[in-house]
C-alpha cells in the first residue's frame, strides 16, 4: 500500500525496466519514420523535418493526389450516368413523386412544368467492365477498366460558390482549410524544393464560374500549407525571379539577413506565423531553380506530346496542365489541383458540352495512361468531377435543339483511378430518371474520408484546434467507403 501511494505521488518517477521499454517504442517510431520519409534525418535538421513532414496513421495506398476538377458541374447525364428512360419519355413532365418537392434554384423555381430531356449524345459500354460512357468522351472510354465511376455522389449545396467551396474545404462556408492544405499539414512534402500543394487553372469556351484563392487557402492552418498557384507562360510564379542586377548570392545574403531579423521578432512575440514566413522565403528561393525545370516540357518525347495532344504544348490549356500535373507528381508534389472552367451549361448544352469534353477528354485519359506506364498510377490517386450534377429536365422552354440543365445536388457522377481505388467499378445507382440515388449514396464527407484513408490518414484523428473547437476536413460526419478500395 505504501509503495502504491509513493508511485501516485511521483508520477514522473520510472524504474530501469520502464525506462528501457519506453525508449524502445520511441526508437521504433523514429525508425519507422525514417523508412517512410527517407529525408527525415538528413542535413542535421531533425527538428525542422519533424515539424514539416508527417507520418501516416497507417500504410497508405496513395502517396499523392491529382484532382482534375471540372468547375461549373458537368452533367452526369451526358457523361457517365446512362438513362435510356429519358429518351423514351422525352418532353414528358417529371413526375412530382420523383421530384418530391426538391429545392430549386431561382432559375427554374418559376417553371410550371419540368419536361424531361434525353442526353445530347449516345452512350456505349466499354471495356471488360462494361462501363457506360458518353460518346462525348471517346478517350476516357478507352480507359474504362482503369477508372472507378461513382454515380451516387450527393451534396446539400445547390449554388456554385458554396458547392465548390464544400468540395474543396468540407464546408459551404468560406474560411476552412482546403483538402490539399489538410494533406500538406498531415503528410508534408516529398520534395523540399517544391510546395506540397500546387494549383493549375484552365478555361474552356463554355459559361465559366469564378475561381477564388479561398479554394486553395490554408484557412486557420499554418500558411505554409496553402496551395501555390502556378500560372501559364514564362513566369509560373509571380515575383519569383530576381530583378535585373541582383545575383543569386545577393539574394542569399538578403534572405539570411531578413531571416535573422524575423527570428529576433519571433523570440519577442512568439508568433509561429513568423517562422512560416521564413520557411516560405526559403521555399521561394529554392523554387527559383526547381520550378522552371519542372515546368519545361521541351525534353518530353514526341510520343508523350502525341498522347496528351498538341494542346499540351500551349501553356494554360487543360492538356498542358495535365502534363504538368504528371511532372509535378513525379517530382514529389503531394496534392496537385487542376481547375477547368466552363461547365455551367444552362443553355446551348449540346454544343458547349461537346467543346468542353474535347478540351479535357484526351488529356484526362492520357494522364492515366502516362502514370500507368511509369508505374505511378498504383500510388497516385486521380479524381475527375465537378461540384454537383444537372437536372434531367430542361431549363426554360422545351427545345430539343437548344436547351440547358439546371443545378442538381441530389445525384451526380465522378470518377477516380489509381491510389488503391478499385478499377473497372461502377459504384452506386440512381433511379431510371437519373434524379434520386437508390443505391450506395456517397456524400462529400464520405468522399473526403475515403480520400484521406487512401493517403493513410484517419479523418477522425486528423484535427486542428481553432477558437476552442477541434476542426477536421470531414467536420462531424463522413464514413470511409471501403467498397471503393482494393
Amino acid at each position: 500500500m505504501g509503495n502504491e501511494k509513493h508511485q501516485k505521488e511521483n508520477p514522473l518517477k520510472v524504474n530501469r525496466r520502464h525506462f528501457f521499454s519506453q525508449l524502445s517504442v520511441g526508437i521504433g517510431s523514429l525508425a519507422l519514420g525514417s523508412l517512410l520519409i527517407p529525408d527525415l534525418f538528413k542535413n542535421d535538421q531533425l527538428e525542422s523535418n519533424l515539424q514539416t513532414l508527417g507520418i501516416p496513421n497507417f500504410a497508405p495506398s496513395a502517396k499523392r493526389v491529382i484532382y482534375l476538377f471540372q468547375a461549373g458541374a458537368p452533367s452526369q447525364l451526358e457523361t457517365f450516368d446512362h438513362k435510356p428512360t429519358l429518351r423514351k419519355r422525352m418532353g414528358e413532365d417529371l413526375p412530382e413523386s420523383i421530384r418530391n418537392g426538391q429545392r430549386l434554384t431561382g432559375m427554374t423555381s418559376g417553371q410550371k412544368t419540368f419536361p424531361l430531356m434525353p442526353p445530347a449524345i449516345g452512350f456505349q459500354q466499354h471495356g471488360k467492365s462494361g462501363a457506360w460512357v458518353s460518346d462525348f468522351f471517346p478517350h476516357i472510354a478507352k480507359i474504362a477498366d482503369d477508372i472507378c465511376i461513382v454515380k451516387s455522389m450527393h451534396t446539400e449545396a445547390i449554388n456554385h460558390d458554396p458547392a465548390i467551396t464544400f468540395f474543396q474545404t468540407g464546408s459551404q462556408i468560406s474560411g476552412r482549410p482546403s483538402m490539399g492544405s489538410w494533406l500538406s499539414y498531415g503528410l508534408g512534402s516529398e520534395n523540399k524544393n517544391l510546395p506540397s500543394f500546387v494549383v493549375l487553372t484552365s478555361r474552356g469556351k463554355g459559361n465559366s464560374q469564378g475561381l477564388y484563392s479561398k479554394l486553395w487557402s490554408s484557412g486557420f492552418l499554418d500558411s505554409k500549407h496553402q496551395g501555390v498557384l502556378l500560372r501559364s507562360g514564362k513566369d509560373p510564379v509571380l515575383y519569383l525571379n530576381d530583378p535585373d542586377g541582383i545575383s543569386r548570392s545577393d539574394k542569399r545574403h538578403l534572405l539570411d539577413q531578413v531571416a535573422s531579423l524575423n527570428k529576433l521578432h519571433h523570440i519577442e512575440t512568439g508568433d509561429d506565423e513568423i517562422e512560416s514566413r521564413i520557411a516560405q522565403y526559403e521555399m521561394a528561393y529554392r523554387m527559383q531553380m526547381s520550378v522552371p525545370d519542372v515546368m519545361d516540357i521541351s525534353k518530353e518525347p514526341p510520343s508523350i506530346i502525341k498522347l496528351y495532344g498538341e494542346d499540351c504544348q500551349v501553356p494554360g490549356t487543360f492538356a498542358a496542365n495535365a502534363l504538368q500535373a504528371r511532372r509535378l507528381a513525379e517530382n514529389g508534389v503531394r496534392f496537385i489541383q487542376l481547375y477547368h472552367q466552363g461547365w455551367d451549361q444552362h443553355g446551348n448544352l449540346p454544343n458547349e458540352m461537346a467543346g468542353q469534353a474535347k478540351d479535357v477528354d484526351q488529356a484526362s485519359a492520357a494522364l492515366i495512361i502516362d502514370l500507368k506506364q511509369r508505374g505511378m498510377l498504383e500510388d497516385t490517386l486521380v479524381i475527375w468531377g465537378g461540384e454537383f450534377g444537372r437536372t434531367n429536365y430542361c431549363q426554360g422552354n422545351f427545345d430539343p435543339k437548344n436547351y440547358g440543365r439546371d443545378h442538381h445536388p441530389r445525384a451526380f457522377s465522378i470518377w477516380m483511378a489509381g491510389g488503391g481505388i478499385k478499377p473497372g467499378l461502377s459504384y452506386g445507382q440512381t433511379d431510371e430518371f437519373g434524379y434520386n440515388i437508390v443505391e450506395d449514396p456517397v456524400h462529400i464527407n464520405d468522399f473526403h474520408a475515403t480520400l484521406m484513408y487512401a493517403m493513410g490518414l484517419d479523418h477522425e484523428q486528423m484535427t486542428y484546434k481553432y477558437q476552442g473547437r477541434r476542426f477536421r476536413l470531414t467536420d462531424v460526419a463522413g464514413n470511409v467507403i471501403k467498397d471503393l478500395l482494393l
